[in-house]
């Protein structure tokens, strides 16, 4: 049986396991503030919390409730929109959005609302840039921006005095939760919560992929939901090799204090990565086994040489190259019975440089036309490693063996990167699509990898380094 807090209510329900913790909270138990929109967790209007109790605090985290899977929610506390209210006033949230005039048909404002509420629950420091964040993935068709973006600001206004120590108790003081949040952890240790039962189907850990495709047909067979398994999660640092289970999240690795000292720029390029939603709920895992030809983590872990570990029967692993895996168009190196265990790969030295690269129609929560990632070493302005990405131009997520070895043992001088432009140009093969036409992307390709270079060694390369040739 599945069992879980909803708002301040203990639900246990023997509902198949598969179907969308969104139509349980509409259909099953009437709670419609939480709105259906695209269904692919492009609009946010679904959005609710998930707290989780770890290491004997509650963390909480903003969902979109289309393409969460019911049997995600076992054992922790789900917040929807209702889940927030007070009696007989406004939250601070509601109260910003409509002291800003930041609602007009009301469709989109309870995920605005959940996601503000969100943010004051979070972990993250509370300034107006991250409050932009945690609204990244909502969208708004009526009202425009401003509004919503002032609404945002009047709540990191009312949280200029927010105290982490009993946060619960501040935040109930100052409006921005009701009070029975102080009561879940205590309510959560409480409950004697059972593993799943889990029947063989359909492997399924944070479904931000599998759902967007094939909710329906999830939601009416088995599915065997790993989300929580302990063996794939965990992000570890050891001699100079960084391992990632492929239960991580995008946040995990946006949250993870060595890696983004280890990768400076990790926060800014996981930015580009859909929207903070998304990324509480995207796998590692599913990422790479998605094997979209434009998959962001996928692009990135290429770049760094990364290998897979996979497990197969009888508890025994194997483990290959990710630049190998994939075989064709969503085609990769994976039996039925085996899964992914971990990704890992060496860290970046002190002479060795990381940069990844989007073009995408909006800034946030879409897909790419043309993604890119590089990882080069250079030592005495002789590249010595090289290794370069690039999704949208191919059948697979494209490693770019010649490009990458033709770079390694030159000088870094405009010429070289001029020469292996041009390799470049002959290793991809892009099609014309919705996203843009074959030409478009051959010279999305070649900025993306110029970009690079004028991103990394701006006192080297200018711009107008690469314009004619462009």
């Amino acid at each position: 049986m599945i069992t879980f807090i909803l708002n301040n209510k203990t639900i246990t329900t023997s509902e198949h396991s598969g179907t969308t913790l969104l139509d349980f909270v509409r259909y099953e138990q009437r709670l419609t503030g939480t709105k259906i929109g695209c269904r692919e967790g492009d609009c946010a209007a679904c959005t609710v919390l998930v707290g989780e109790l770890k290491n004997d605090t509650i963390a909480y985290q903003s969902i979109t409730s289309c393409i969460s899977p019911l049997g995600n929610a076992h054992g922790k506390h789900i917040v929807t929109v209702e889940g927030t209210n007070l009696q007989n006033k406004l939250t601070t949230a509601q109260e910003a959005m409509k002291a800003n005039y930041a609602t007009q048909c009301g469709f989109c404002t309870p995920g605005f609302v959940v996601s503000l509420t969100g943010f004051a629950l979070s972990n993250s420091e509370k300034n107006y840039s991250n409050a932009l964040d945690a609204i990244s993935g909502n969208i708004c068709r009526c009202t425009g921006y401003k509004a919503i973006e002032k609404a945002a600001h009047q709540v990191v206004e009312k949280l200029e005095n927010y105290k982490q120590e009993n946060r619960f108790d501040w935040l109930i003081a100052n409006g921005f939760i009701p009070e029975y949040f102080s009561d879940i952890p205590q309510r959560l240790r409480d409950i004697e919560f059972k593993d799943l039962n889990q029947p063989k189907g359909k492997y399924v850990s944070g479904g931000t992929d599998l759902y967007v495709q094939q909710a329906d047909h999830l939601a009416d067979n088995d599915v065997h939901l790993i989300a929580e398994k302990d063996y794939l999660k965990g992000i570890s640092i050891k001699n100079d090799v960084c391992t990632i289970g492929t239960n991580s999240t995008v946040s995990d690795l946006w949250n993870h204090v060595e890696l983004n000292s280890i990768l400076p720029n990790l926060k800014k390029h996981l930015k580009l990565v859909s929207s903070e939603q998304i990324r509480n709920m995207a796998s590692i895992g599913g990422n790479l086994v998605n094997a979209s030809p434009i998959g962001d983590m996928t692009i990135l872990f290429l770049a760094l040489n990364s290998e897979v570990t996979i497990l197969i029967e009888d508890n025994q692993e194997r483990t290959l190259a990710l630049k190998d895996f994939y075989q064709g168009y969503k085609t990769f190196d994976l039996k039925e019975s085996e899964l992914l265990k971990e990704i890992h790969f060496k860290l970046p030295t002190k002479q060795s440089y990381f940069n990844f690269e989007k073009v995408c129609k909006r800034t946030h929560l879409d897909i790419a036309t043309v993604n890119s990632a590089i990882h080069i070493s250079v030592e005495n302005n002789t590249i010595t490693e090289a290794h370069v990405s690039i999704g949208g131009v191919a059948a697979i997520p494209k490693y770019l063996h010649e490009t990458s070895a033709f770079l390694i043992g030159k000088s870094l001088t405009s010429e070289t990167i001029l020469n292996a432009s041009d390799i470049l140009q002959n290793e991809i093969s892009p099609i014309s699509d919705v996203r843009g036409t074959s030409d478009y992307k051959h010279l999305l390709g070649r900025q993306l990898f110029f970009a690079h270079f004028t991103e990394l060694f701006p006192e080297v390369f200018a711009l107008n380094d690469f314009v004619q040739h462009a």
